[in-house]
């Protein structure tokens, strides 16, 4: 049996195909991406150059993959519902200029038409407003490592003009790195006096059973030593949830939202949140 066709763009089988004026066939969500990433209508095959968006003409007669289960499978935590279905299938890509998550059906007016296909489409986000500058309404794609905040490109060139700044994906890695380093920082510390009070214990067992007089200091020590291991191993966590945030922007924003909080109180001991 010969394969089905597949589309030359996800090298995959057909996903709701559409046709170009030229003939070629491409998925509708490959044909419209590879468009916005371009920049032009053009066929990614013949090269064939289309002033304005050319109308898409739908295959039903092509191979367009298996039944999908998305309808029955439940979101995970870190999947963002489409706002536009009653079965709240899992999004697929994000709108800054509508402000709403669409899955891969309700995306599709983003591809066909032209007016929509001049929206700026950025991978699913949870927070929309969190991704937007709230002064210029545009996609932060900067930080500002003077002001350690969050810009976009009209920050740059208005109130944030001359400061140092780095790209989000830029900051995130320096960010990452750092939350390492102080997660190692914290299990060493947690092993040094998880060591300690080892080394108590053992001293008090060496006499024989027989607490001498400097016992109840040593028994304070334990107390205060295991304090601090649960404190440790409580910011380890913390850390290690931080670590897990996969979104570059959001995880910048946790970051600088816990630097803050940490600096706008008594900040108590072994503090590991200056990131």
């Amino acid at each position: 049996m010969s394969e089905p066709p597949k589309c030359c763009i996800c090298l995959d089988e057909f996903t709701s195909p559409v046709s170009l004026p030229c003939g070629h066939c491409f998925c509708l969500s490959c044909i419209g991406e590879f468009w916005r990433i371009h920049g032009a209508c053009q066929c990614p095959l013949c090269k064939a150059i289309f002033p304005t968006r050319p109308q898409l003409r739908t295959h039903q007669t092509l191979h367009a993959g298996a039944p999908t289960e998305e309808a029955t499978v439940p979101l995970t935590a870190r999947e963002v519902p489409c706002d536009f279905c009653p079965q709240k299938l899992r999004a697929v890509k994000s709108c800054l200029d509508c402000m709403a998550s669409y899955c891969a059906a309700h995306l599709e007016p983003h591809y066909r038409n032209e007016a929509l296909g001049r929206h700026l489409l950025i991978s699913v986000a949870k927070n929309l407003e969190d991704s937007v500058c709230r002064l210029h309404g545009k996609q932060l794609t900067r930080f500002c490592r003077s002001d350690q905040t969050c810009i976009c490109a009209m920050c740059v060139q208005t109130d944030h003009r001359g400061h140092h700044m780095i790209s989000i994906s830029g900051e995130a890695t320096k960010k990452k790195i750092k939350l390492k380093r102080k997660r190692m920082n914290l299990q060493q510390a947690v092993q040094e006096r998880l060591s300690k009070v080892e080394k108590i214990k053992l001293s008090a067992d060496l006499g024989g059973g027989r607490p001498d007089k400097s016992w109840p200091q040593s028994k304070e020590l334990i107390r205060q030593l295991e304090e601090e291991i649960c404190e440790l191993q409580r910011r380890n966590a913390e850390l290690e949830q931080l670590e897990q945030i996969e979104d570059n922007l959001r995880f910048i924003q946790v970051c600088t939202e816990s630097r803050h909080i940490h600096h706008s109180v008594k900040s108590p001991p072994f503090s590991f949140f200056g990131l």
